[in-house]
């Protein structure tokens, strides 16, 4: 029993004892971390990358690679210092022809990092294969419109004015394939829907590829008065243009039902007399057809609900 008793008088510290324990401890992990990391080892470490090019004339189609995962032998510090990202400089990839490399082989990379990796000594790539996409950088002005604007109104509203954008151009700026591209006048969307009063309000410029392209100015203004629409049904005198003297309609009709909104505004100022639905025979192929007349003579701000077919024989 006084066996028992000895025992657990050694293992009974006091607070001074157990700190000494403790610090003894902390020099001992300390002493062997540091001895640990003195010694040579392998590991995998992702490396930050950079391409070195022309950047005044060439831009990235998409985004370049950002880092490559390799297999390296070092020091322990060495291969602690760079796991843990501690003062890791990007490894570069010069691009003497960008518009020429779409895809670098891993294992093309050693002979090329070998120099710019410090105490690393590297065993073999684990990234397969770098997919780059560089094109040249074009810059070009487009004009801008606001598209379908009758999609973004409420249906018993109309646009009564010309619609101002401020500016009504942009330059873009991105790889020449894309720039390419684009069409002459880019539409916009209205970030608003069922509109059913005046509009003035910023909207942004927005591409497919908006990560690769610069836009100047990147938002613009755009406003425009809308009013209350009336609609109307009525008869439209028919004409067919460039027939020939075969060519008859199928009922022998001369007017067509048509159906449109005006703004009310507008309602008193419009002569039915002065419409027409006009039928273009010019790139109709022979034989019967069912065709939708186009309404001539409205007002820009009025909008065609519905026009009868006319039967054409040829």
């Amino acid at each position: 029993m006084g066996f028992i008793t000895s025992i657990f008088d050694l293992l009974r510290f006091n607070k001074k004892n157990w700190k000494a324990v403790v610090l003894c401890i902390f020099a001992a992990t300390v002493f062997w971390f540091f001895n640990a990391l003195n010694k040579n080892y392998s590991a995998n470490i992702s490396f930050p990358l950079d391409f070195d090019y022309d950047q005044e004339h060439y831009v990235p189609v998409k985004a370049l690679p950002t880092s490559v995962r390799m297999n390296v032998s070092g020091l322990g510090w060495d291969l602690f210092r760079k796991s843990a990202g501690l003062k890791v400089p990007p490894l570069i990839i010069p691009l003497e022809k960008p518009t020429e490399v779409t895809k670098i082989v891993g294992s093309t990379l050693p002979a090329l990092f070998s120099t710019q990796l410090e105490g690393l000594q590297i065993n073999f790539v684990l990234s397969d294969t770098l997919n780059v996409e560089i094109d040249e950088k074009a810059r070009r002005k487009f004009n801008l419109k606001v598209d379908s604007v009758w999609k973004y109104l409420n249906r018993d509203f109309g646009v009564i004015n010309e619609i101002k954008l401020v500016p009504d151009t942009v330059w873009v700026e991105g790889p020449e394939k894309f720039i390419n591209q684009l069409p002459e006048t880019i539409a916009l969307a209205l970030p608003e829907r069922n509109i059913d009063s005046d509009f003035i309000g910023e909207v942004e410029i927005v591409f497919p590829n908006n990560n690769v392209i610069k836009r100047n100015p990147p938002v613009v203004e755009i406003s425009f008065d809308v009013e209350k629409l009336m609609e109307i049904n009525d008869q439209v005198q028919l004409k067919i243009i460039n027939a020939l003297p075969r060519v008859r309609s199928g009922s022998n009709e001369t007017h067509v039902n048509c159906t449109f909104r005006l703004p009310v505004s507008l309602v008193k100022t419009l002569s039915v007399d002065s419409l027409k639905a006009i039928i273009d025979l010019k790139d109709v192929s022979q034989g019967s057809h069912k065709l939708v007349p186009q309404i001539i003579g409205l007002p820009k701000q009025a909008r065609v609900i519905k026009v009868d077919t006319v039967l054409v024989n040829f």
